[in-house]
């Protein structure tokens, strides 16, 4: 089996996918898993760069030393970096191992000034859209920080936007507004917030909507038409509200990472 983990400022992200028969070509001409999907276990934990190899495998209960057959990481966090590699060599040593990184083999032309910018996590999101949904698309990735990907028609990776996220708005509120206090990010009652707690709530859910909106249809005006995905641990909160978002991947990255992991090791996960 197959375990994923994209690593992030404030979330890990971790699945293991079960044994797959490679079927039809993907819309790469890569060979590809009869399941699309094939994500027996997922898991969320926050992101600790002190988290030891050991913690790392404590998920349900399960034996990932025998279960594990390949490994495929993507990490914007660099301080754990080290103990991801850690748990690899200690763990892991005669296994397939990829990174998303340069000279990673991503199947996917990265049209970008400078491709070496492009956050691994970014390159994992566009692969899986593109293999999700072939065509044009715009990937939103609503995590620490709200992300747009854009992937051309060809599949091409051809930039995006990066905007403060909900935690990184709402820190900065918090510290700056001495009379506001944290609260729930659920739906408020009204628009009209009736209550200190309701208002940030409304600011928060119907306002990164209207940017999330705001910034697509800025997008589709230069792409034309595009399937627009949202992703990240707050997709399912903001992407109701938007007009724009046709389909929520939560495990999109990870849909990706399984997927480069197949190219850089012929399928042989």
């Amino acid at each position: 089996m197959l375990l994923a983990m994209d690593v992030g400022n404030t979330e890990t992200v971790i699945g293991l996918f079960g044994p797959e028969t490679p079927g039809a070509p993907d819309a790469m001409g890569f060979a590809r898993a009869t399941d699309e999907r094939g994500l027996a276990f997922h898991w969320r934990i926050s992101t600790v760069a002190e988290r030891t190899p050991d913690e790392l495998l404590d998920l349900e209960g399960l034996d990932l030393r025998t279960a594990v057959s390949a490994i495929a990481i993507s990490s914007s966090s660099p301080m754990a970096n080290t103990q991801l590699r850690r748990m690899a060599n200690r763990w892991f040593s005669e296994l397939d191992f990829t990174v998303i990184g340069p000279g990673t083999k991503s199947g996917m032309p990265i049209l970008y000034d400078n491709p070496r910018e492009v956050g691994p996590d970014r390159i994992a999101d566009a692969v899986g859209a593109y293999d999700l949904y072939p065509g044009a698309s715009i990937v939103v990735d609503l995590g620490t920080a709200t992300v747009f990907d854009v992937i051309s028609a060809k599949g091409e990776y051809l930039g995006g936007a990066i905007a403060p996220g909900v935690a990184i708005s709402l820190d900065a509120l918090y510290a700056h507004a001495a009379a506001l206090r944290s609260v729930e990010l659920v739906r408020p009652r009204s628009v009209i917030g009736k209550s200190m707690v309701e208002s940030i709530q409304s600011g928060v859910l119907y306002g990164f909507a209207a940017q999330v909106d705001g910034v697509v249809e800025r997008i589709l005006e230069e792409l034309g038409e595009a399937t627009v995905i949202a992703t990240g641990g707050l997709a399912g909160l903001i992407a109701p509200h938007t007009k724009h978002v046709q389909h929520v991947e939560p495990w999109l990255t990870l849909h990706g990472l399984r997927i480069v992991h197949e190219r850089n090791h012929s399928g042989d996960a």
